[in-house]
């Protein structure tokens, strides 16, 4: 029992320390893999389970895994900011580059057989959502920073702590995990536009709030030969509670739920030890008002109102194609791309200044190598290319312009790129072994 207290505190630790650190993202604020396997993968893999971190994107594969430990953590250098041309009339103009280039994002999981037929395990890991922090030059009237509000940024972190069940039926697995989310946001430098908002008080610089909620993420796994499988995954809508210190920001009184996702894939096993696969997923973005309703035209005491004005992200559709190439019996290497639709349309350039979250193509490799019989060292590195999206710069409603406009003399540029590396270490138990923690002997 101490040691299943232990474990926990492990899970807990880490989903703390996950709230800590943003993220490069690849489908909007979504990763594309948690786990240096996933990542070194491009984000396939759920058709093909083989380490305790794949109950993040399919627990119907807990029931080919051994009992295992994962733990891990990825280290994100991110570039990323706008710049525009011509003569802006909101956004403060010039080549404005985001700070806090560097942060980490812890992660873990834990996987265990029951029987011949069914398995558990628990994960926790972390969207590093969005976050940008720009300082006062570049000004704008009348406080600097990019919307004259002095210091600006989003820091919108997002967490999840999940126990899955998984059970085999034939050449056919399913599994189901509740899945705990916790949420953390503070939005700085935006009081410029208080006029705009259904609650001021509640709109810019209230430093950090939490929502908390959950949902169900649910897969299954399908042997259609010895060679070929198939896999089929999706999350609920995680439902949050609302975000009470940016009611007069976020639509509907601050809420902020997360979308649902489905992910389907393939993977086929051109030799016994060489396996290609390819995934495909879909995040609804739409199903959130906070992120999907028009940011055009942003009209008076609109921001925090019912059904209010959003962030105008599209759902996005992503591919992934990984191999993996099992060279010896401690020593696997990975390689992986990654194609992500980009969420933000060139309309809604100017107001997504602080959330730029554009990230279209990715690469990626890593490779697991045995360290002792029971340990293995995993590494990934992911490089995201620089992307951008460009639009005319959207004005607010005013006395002059009733019904908003756009400016034809200026347009906004928002552009991203960036690494990823992470490192992580599996312990396998022997089949022998009943301890809940690594025996040091066996390390």
């Amino acid at each position: 029992m101490a040691g299943l207290s232990r474990r926990g505190l492990l899970s807990v630790s880490a989903a703390l320390c996950a709230l800590c650190a943003p993220a490069l993202a690849a489908d909007g604020y979504f990763l594309n893999g948690y786990g240096p396997r996933q990542k070194a993968l491009g984000g396939a893999g759920v058709a093909d389970s083989r380490d305790a971190m794949s109950l993040s994107i399919n627990p119907a594969g807990l029931v080919d895994l051994p009992r295992e430990l994962q733990l891990g953590v990825t280290a994100l250098i991110v570039n990323r900011g706008y710049s525009t041309t011509g003569q802006p009339l909101v956004v403060a103009p010039g080549d404005v580059r985001s700070g806090r280039p560097v942060f980490p994002i812890p992660h873990d999981a834990y996987s265990a057989p029951i029987d011949g037929d069914s398995a558990w395990g628990t994960a926790s890991y972390a969207n590093g959502g969005i976050n940008t922090a720009y300082d006062f030059g570049h000004y704008r009237a009348p406080a600097g920073g990019p919307y004259g509000g002095g210091f600006a940024g989003v820091d919108l972190e997002q967490n999840f702590t999940t126990a899955g069940y998984a059970r085999k039926f034939g050449a056919i697995s399913i599994g189901v995990a509740p899945t705990l989310a916790v949420q953390m946001l503070n939005v700085q430098g935006l009081k410029s536009f208080s006029a705009y908002s259904s609650s001021p008080d509640h709109l810019s610089d209230n430093g950090y709030d939490w929502s908390v909620g959950g949902g169900i993420r649910a897969g299954l796994q399908w042997r259609i030969t010895e060679q070929l499988r198939f896999g089929l995954a999706g999350s609920t809508p995680m439902y949050m509670t609302a975000f009470r210190k940016y009611s007069g920001l976020l639509a509907d009184g601050g809420r902020l739920d997360i979308p649902a996702t489905v992910i389907a894939g393939l993977a086929y096993d051109v030799v016994p030890d060489v396996t290609v696969m390819a995934d495909w997923r879909h995040i609804f973005y739409s199903g959130v008002p906070t992120l999907h309703n028009s940011s055009f035209p942003l009209r008076l005491n609109s921001f925090g109102s019912p059904n209010g004005v959003g962030y105008d992200w599209q759902d996005t559709n992503s591919a992934s194609f990984g191999v993996e190439w099992r060279a010896t019996p401690g020593l696997a290497l990975r390689a992986g791309y990654h194609y992500s639709t980009n969420p933000i349309p060139s309309r809604a350039a100017s107001f997504n200044v602080l959330t730029p979250v554009i990230n279209m193509h990715n690469v990626s490799g890593g490779f697991s190598y045995a360290v002792t019989k029971n340990s293995t060292i995993d590494f990934s590195a992911i490089y995201a290319f620089k992307n951008n999206t460009r639009g005319i710069e959207a004005l607010p409603q005013t006395a002059q312009n009733p019904y908003g406009a756009y400016n034809p003399n200026a347009t906004v540029n928002l552009w991203l790129q960036g690494l990823e590396l992470t490192i992580g270490w599996t312990y396998k138990f022997d089949p022998d072994d009943h301890s809940f923690i690594p025996r040091l002997d066996r390390l």
